[in-house]
Parts: C-alpha cells; structure tokens; sequence
C-alpha cells in the first residue's frame, strides 16, 4: 500500500524526488514503530489507537510538534490515497488532530538591565545621545510599538495630563499615562533639539536634518545602545515593549489594564506575557528555595 502511494505521489501528481522521499522517511518511522509494537499489524489493520500511541511515543523522545504534525500529515495522505483506491474500508488517521504548536515565549531585557542603563550607563550630550535615551525610555514607559512611537507628534505629548495620544493599528487611538521621569526626559530632548535641529515636520522624534525618524533609524539605535547591558541576541524595540508588559505585571498590574495599555484588541493576545512572568517566579523559586 505504501509503495502505491509513492508511485501515485511520483508519476500521477509528479512531485520531487525529494519530496517523495520525505513522505517515504516519514511513512518508514510509522511502519517501524506498529511492526516492533505488534509483528501482526499491517497497514490495512491498525487503527486510531496506534497512531494515537506512535505520536505519543514521538513526543516522549523529544520531537517537536512540527515534526510529530509533518508525519501525521504524511500519515493522513497515506491513507485519503488508500481509502479512494478501495485499499482499507476506513481512514484509522481521519479524526486524529494534530498538536498546537507552542508559541515562544516573548524575548525581554531584565529590570536590572534597564536601570543600568538608565542610572548607571554615562551618556553623551549629544543631540543623537539624548534621543537615543528618551526613545529607549519611551518604549519602556509606555510599551508603545515602534509605528506608534515614529508617528509621534509633538502635539501628542500631553505635559498637563502626563499622557500620550498614541496611534494604533487600523487608526484606533489610545490614551498612554507616562511618569515624571519620561516627562524630562522628552522635555529635556524636545529643548535640545529645538535649539540644534531645524525640523521639517511635527514629529517629536527627528534625524539631525529635522525629518521624521524611520523604522531603521529608531531600531538601530536601539539595538546600538542595549548592546551595553545585555548580550541577548534580539534587542528590537519590541523586546522593549514585550519589557514593559512584563515588568507591568511583576508589579501587580491588572492583564486588563495590561491590554488596555498595549492595545490589543484580544485579552488572549496579553495571556503569553502571564507565562513569562510565570517563568520568571519558577526561576526565582528554584533559585531561592533550600529544596527546590
């Protein structure tokens, strides 16, 4: 039966040797695994409870998911090809689900990281120093995406109140509070960069030629400055931002308020930020705990 199917892959549906071969690995690890189970089963005999035990038996020894799915999908073809030819009378793979893959969890820069960089690293006092440091401090007082902070305008800045007018996907606008020491950090930039940048534009954040900040130009500068307390490889401004969430919540942060503040549409999209910080206090207690 095996062997039909990959004739019908090869000369009917004219796929790749190298596709074929991928259908007939993955139809091998099957085979090997009900015959070493029971020298009796064939192709035609087992059943769902097999395949069931075999995917099982796969993540015992560590597959991932993609993997364990790939062979299932091979698995399923195998048999939609057996059952349309009149090979088995039912389909053992039809009612079987694939697993869900696990989302990785978001990348973020530790508190101590950040308050070294903001209370301990020596910054210029340069024009392109002092945005570096407010952008940074930006993103991580108010966990803002990088669209949102390049559309900033200065009339977006609310002093009086301590908020911003921040634009979101699809246009929705939302309300973001900021504390004291991003109101003087902007205040700080807003009066050096008046005085030295001839800006062409609203935008709060501008190159030295007084146009608006560009993705590359906002992420590089991220990238450049975090390299000083962190060796993690990712260091967009959207670690940043994942940063913000999760210290948010270390601090008994509500996830509604959490949701709200980053502007997602979906309580769901704001839960993975609960598995990191969950992460976190395992960390801590197995550091911590004389018998753990």
């Amino acid at each position: 039966m095996k062997e039909k199917f990959l004739n019908y892959l090869s000369y009917e549906l004219n796929r790749s040797e190298l596709t074929v071969k991928s259908y007939d690995e993955d139809l091998r690890a099957f085979e090997a695994y009900f015959t070493k189970l029971d020298s009796q089963l064939s192709w035609e005999s087992v059943d769902s409870d097999v395949i069931r035990d075999w995917m099982e038996s796969m993540m015992d020894k560590g597959n991932s998911a993609t993997t364990v799915n790939r062979r299932l999908s091979a698995l399923r073809s195998l048999y939609r090809f057996a059952l349309s030819r009149g090979l088995v009378s039912t389909d053992p793979a039809y009612n079987i689900a694939g697993l869900k893959r696990s989302k990785p969890l978001p990348k973020f820069f530790k508190e101590s990281e950040l308050n070294q960089l903001f209370d301990d690293v020596a910054w210029g006092t340069s024009y392109k120093d002092l945005r570096a440091r407010t952008i940074i401090l930006c993103f991580y007082s108010t966990g803002i995406r990088l669209a949102e902070l390049i559309a900033l305008d200065d009339g977006d800045v609310d002093y009086r109140n301590m908020q911003l007018k921040v634009t979101g996907k699809g246009d929705k606008q939302r309300i973001v509070p900021f504390g004291k020491e991003l109101a003087e950090a902007l205040q700080a930039y807003q009066s050096v960069r008046d005085d030295m940048v001839a800006r062409h534009s609203q935008a709060l954040f501008v190159t030295e030629d007084g146009v608006r900040m560009n993705r590359g130009q906002v992420r590089y500068e991220v990238e450049k400055h975090m390299t000083r307390v962190t060796t993690q490889k990712k260091r967009s401004p959207h670690v940043l931002r994942h940063s913000f969430a999760t210290a948010m919540l270390n601090h008994r942060a509500d996830l509604k308020s959490v949701k709200d503040l980053l502007g997602h549409a979906d309580l769901k999209t704001t839960e993975i930020y609960t598995h990191t910080t969950f992460e976190q206090l395992k960390k801590v207690y197995n550091q911590a705990h004389p018998r753990a």
